[in-house]
């Protein structure tokens, strides 16, 4: 874990959360979120997924090197080969099975119990609002996490400004006064630090567990 910016003299009232590899590790399923979309691409394409994998890793990887080494979403780059935000909306809501891979966590829960108590609460993620809702509920926190913020929103792929403010505002509160909280800098953090956000980068959820008093100091 990693704390980019938290300042004693600034009142913060909002956490935004990222929710994959952030609110919940599974390396398995994190893995079928980057394959099954490559997969539902090459078919369509009329290649294998060694071929088309090989061609997204690519992109990506000279995308990196002319963006200062920055990474890309998944959904930014899926449009880059001509699949819109809206369908890739659609390909998750069928593809991603939350069911299959998580359990409850009541460690989580009574974190977020916690931090609910002090700061408002919401997620931001590149997933459609139902696949967060379906998470939540595995996970059994679905009664604290219920301002969500996803791609299909603002059908725009972190990191976007929209989308960072939209969170704000359905928060009610200033850009500034919220912390976001997600396990890649690119995409979950940097942007936030721009609009004057406090920042914590985590490397999955055991670090999520230690925020309550990370956030208490």
């Amino acid at each position: 874990m990693k704390v980019y910016r938290l300042q004693a003299e600034r009142e913060y009232k909002a956490v935004l959360f990222d929710m994959d590899n952030t609110l919940y590790t599974h390396d398995e399923y994190a893995r079928t979120q980057i394959d099954l979309p490559v997969e539902r691409l090459a078919q369509l394409r009329g290649k294998t997924f060694e071929e088309m994998n090989a061609q997204i890793s690519e992109y990506r990887k000279n995308w990196a090197a002319t963006h200062g080494g920055k990474a890309i979403s998944l959904g930014n780059t899926l449009l880059a080969f001509g699949v819109s935000i809206e369908e890739t909306v659609i390909w998750r809501k069928e593809l991603y099975r939350p069911e299959d891979y998580l359990v409850t966590d009541k460690k989580l829960h009574s974190v977020l119990e916690k931090l609910a108590s002090r700061f408002t609460l919401a997620v931001v993620t590149n997933n459609p609002v139902s696949v967060a809702q379906r998470t939540f509920s595995v996970l059994g926190v679905d009664d604290i996490l219920q301002k969500i913020v996803g791609l299909d929103t603002c059908y725009r792929s972190k990191p976007d400004k929209i989308i960072l403010e939209k969170a704000a505002e359905i928060c009610n509160v200033e850009p500034q006064n919220c912390i976001s909280v997600g396990d890649r800098y690119d995409i979950d953090i940097a942007l936030p630090l721009e609009l004057g956000m406090g920042a914590v980068l985590v490397d999955g959820v055991d670090d999520v567990y230690t925020l309550a008093d990370l956030f208490a100091k």
